[in-house]
């Protein structure tokens, strides 16, 4: 084996596929980037693995390079497999993008039920839908049948008390600090039983 191979700091090429020279990848460093993605302490890794603690440990500090049968180990244990352990994470995902909506100017879309302030709407191709919500029904049989729609929904309350109707759930009864994380696909609506507009933060997946 050459030095290169056994030496913790390995070279990996670029997914990308571009020429030039591989970026170096520190096996440790990865190793316990994995480890403390899944909130593991180095015994429970080391137990999932199926090593010694103190044999991670040195992979981890780069005082020890692995044999094939500890990747191995180390792949099963963390659930992915022996090339994952020397593919760092891809630098062209991380785009930097960020959106500030301060309050009142949010795109408004007002309905009969409810009025919405779109959030974040500068951003295009999002992967959720952040708006906050003025809830002005006050009855179920305001709205004409169920809201339905893809993806995953996230249910906040601001402020106000609002009931929760659901298609295969009882009505829910929400204040201040309640929440709720529900199929969007089902059927739902959401009217204010306080005295005051409820308002909410509704965050929705865009599947």
């Amino acid at each position: 084996m050459s030095d290169q191979a056994s030496h913790p700091l390995i070279r990996v090429a670029r997914d990308t596929g571009e020429s030039g020279t591989p970026e170096p990848l520190d096996l440790g460093a990865r190793v316990r980037e994995l480890r403390k993605a899944r909130g593991w302490t180095l015994e429970q890794a080391a137990k999932q693995a199926g090593l010694a603690r103190s044999t991670l440990s040195k992979i981890e500090n780069g005082q020890m390079s692995p044999t094939y049968d500890a990747l191995k180990k180390l792949a099963l244990g963390l659930e992915i497999s022996v090339p994952q352990l020397f593919t760092p994470p891809l630098r062209e995902r991380i785009n930097g993008r960020m959106a500030l909506t301060k309050s009142g100017e949010g795109a408004p879309k007002a309905t009969s039920t409810y009025e919405h302030e779109l959030l974040a709407e500068q951003l295009s191709q999002k992967r959720m839908l952040p708006y906050r919500a003025r809830i002005r029904a006050r009855g179920i049989e305001e709205f004409g049948g169920w809201v339905r729609h893809d993806g995953e929904e996230f249910l906040y309350v601001l402020t106000g008390v609002i009931r929760l109707y659901t298609e295969f759930y009882e009505p829910i009864e929400m204040r201040r600090g309640d929440t709720a994380y529900y199929d969007a696909t089902m059927g739902h609506n959401v009217i204010s039983v306080s005295a005051e507009d409820a308002t909410i933060l509704w965050v929705t997946s865009l599947a």
